[in-house]
């Protein structure tokens, strides 16, 4: 390599001359704006500093940047994650009525899936539970990245507990009927309950996200072609934790001289059948007791896992005698041909604990005053010496 020298001949210097000269400090230069480099980040600040030639180089990018913004893109069409569009909801916990109202008001900024479809519905799940079990969907709403739903999901037998440790997951999803698989939502989001004030209504304006996906264990089998990756609803789906509640209704009735039992709803019952579901009914035995008067049943409520029964029975007798027996309730699923199923029992006395006595002394302690009250199933069947 030539250089020139003092008197203006050229002088050689070997590769590691050149090498030495190249890595050794010299004076240490001013850091450049980061404008230098990337004038459309700034395009209305002139750099301090500037490179020889930049200026020929700048004038491109600055009339590239002021394209971009005469010309932005439409919301919804970037690739980030925040360009899923929003949702817009509300959320009311009645703790009077012991239900959880949520208000899905409208999405926007919606990005169309591969298919171009823009047929929505909102799908509302509450976790940890099992999903068939707590999933509410609205209306489809179609032909719109801007739907308007306005529809309120209602939860039923919603509690402080269930306030304190479940999380809503709200979806919004593709109508995919004409489809043969299920195609994934368009984004979804999570809201954890337990920072809702009771009684008080709350609105949200958040970003959608993509999907999450949880590992699928290990025990199961991956070598049939089953993906390594499942989604997180269907590990949720295995693990509910509970076999339901029941909402019952308690009188005595003092013109009819005995007790008014109703039996008003189930909600998120454990599922026993194939599909998912169960066909529930609820019997009801009053122990000691005999003869047709003392067992009654509601009528059978096909493929649900929240029935509603609105049913009430009469046991006669005066109020201390009833103090002394125990009214067993549980909830069966119907199969046809075949043994009925278990889903969940509770059982209500003297001898009781907890709500169930409460409600059960409060009862009999006064007259013509009907009492609503959720109860909790157990997983195993009343015992009469309960």
């Amino acid at each position: 390599m030539a250089c020139a020298g003092p008197a203006g001949g050229r002088q050689r210097v070997s590769m590691q001359e050149h090498m030495a000269i190249d890595v050794s400090p010299g004076p240490i230069q001013p850091i450049r704006l980061i404008s230098d480099y990337f004038p459309h980040f700034y395009p209305f600040l002139e750099p301090v500093l500037r490179a020889p030639g930049s200026q020929a180089m700048l004038a491109p990018a600055i009339h590239s940047a002021s394209q971009l913004q005469s010309n932005p893109e439409p919301e919804g069409d970037s690739d980030d994650s925040t360009a899923l569009g929003t949702l817009e909801f509300t959320l009311l916990f009645d703790a009077d009525n012991s239900t959880l109202h949520c208000t899905a008001h409208r999405a926007k900024g919606l990005k169309p899936p591969a298919s171009g479809s823009v047929d929505t519905y909102v799908k509302a799940n509450l976790l940890p539970g099992a999903i068939k079990a707590s999933q509410l969907r609205t209306r489809t709403v179609r032909g719109t990245r801007g739907p308007v739903w306005e529809e309120t999901l209602t939860y039923h037998g919603f509690t402080y507990q269930d306030a304190g440790r479940k999380t809503l997951r709200l979806c919004v999803c593709e109508d995919s009927r004409l489809r043969r698989r299920r195609a994934p939502p368009l984004g979804e989001l999570r809201v954890p309950l337990r920072k809702l004030v009771p009684n008080q209504a709350r609105s949200f304006d958040i970003c959608l996200e993509k999907r999450r996906l949880t590992k699928r264990p290990k025990s199961l089998d991956t070598a049939r072609g089953m993906s390594v990756y499942e989604e997180e609803e269907m590990e949720a789906e295995v693990s509910g934790e509970e076999r339901g509640r029941i909402l019952l209704s308690l009188c005595y009735s003092s013109q009819r001289g005995g007790l008014l039992v109703g039996v008003l709803r189930c909600a998120h019952l454990a599922p026993m059948d194939a599909n998912g579901y169960s066909d529930p009914f609820v019997r009801l035995f009053l122990h000691p007791g005999s003869g047709k008067r003392s067992k009654y049943k509601t009528s059978v409520r096909r493929k649900t896992l929240n029935p509603e029964f609105n049913e009430e029975f009469f046991y006669a007798g005066h109020r201390e005698e009833l103090a002394q027996k125990t009214l067993l309730v549980s909830v069966w699923d119907y199969d046809l041909g075949t043994a009925d199923d278990f889903i969940g029992g509770v059982t209500l006395s003297s001898r009781a604990n907890g709500e169930r006595l409460r409600h059960w002394r409060e009862c009999l302690s006064r007259s013509d005053c009907r009492l609503e009250l959720w109860h909790l199933l157990d997983s195993v069947p009343p015992q009469l010496g309960d």
